[in-house]
């Protein structure tokens, strides 16, 4: 028997994203963040979810531009540093001793030591509540070369992304492999 929860935010699993971006005068700056997910195809779109008091909302809404960093495993800490420290009190990069690039297609930075990164252009905002959603056009995917397979597509083992159990407060890895998609249930 199932037990009810109630309405809450939980859902399995959740990214654990830094979310790139630049204030005012050009300092960059990284906040993680859990709330974000793939929501066109044709354009390659991408949300992510920020309430207004977060410096990051602001630093969006006056470049118009975002980059998504997927991290691996490896930099757990400074994802959780990305998520619970202000870029209006620090310079989160000289503290994390992680290094931003800055894109030549929008005007974000990214991490250079993380795996992935998605260059985002801002599309549409839209205000839910005490968050605002930004969908981001995805202007490019930049992947690590040894981060991919043989056929040249990213390897999720080799990325060792992190997701994240919001009412835990917890990091985990990516598990094992469970099987291919769009075939294993031809065979029911």
């Amino acid at each position: 028997m199932k037990k009810s929860l109630g309405p809450q935010t939980m859902a399995y699993p959740l990214p654990a994203w830094c979310v790139g971006s630049y204030d005012r005068e050009g300092k960059p700056n990284a906040a993680t963040i859990a709330w974000g997910g793939i929501c066109c195809s044709k354009p390659p779109c991408i949300t992510i979810s920020l309430q207004e008091i977060r410096y990051t909302y602001s630093n969006i809404m006056e470049r118009q531009a975002f980059t998504v960093n997927i991290p691996s495993a490896e930099y757990a800490a400074a994802v959780d540093y990305f998520g619970t420290a202000s870029g209006r009190n620090v310079d989160k990069f000289q503290e994390s001793g992680l290094t931003p690039i800055a894109s030549d297609l929008v005007d974000a930075p990214y991490i250079k030591e993380f795996p992935v990164v998605l260059e985002c252009q801002v599309i549409h905002t839209y205000k839910i509540g005490i968050h605002t959603q930004f969908i981001g056009e995805i202007l490019d995917v930049k992947v690590e070369e040894d981060r991919l397979g043989e056929d040249g597509k990213p390897d999720i083992t080799k990325i060792d992304p992190m997701i994240y159990s919001t009412k835990a407060r917890t990091y985990y890895r990516v598990g094992e492999l469970i099987g291919k998609a769009y075939f294993i249930g031809r065979h029911i």
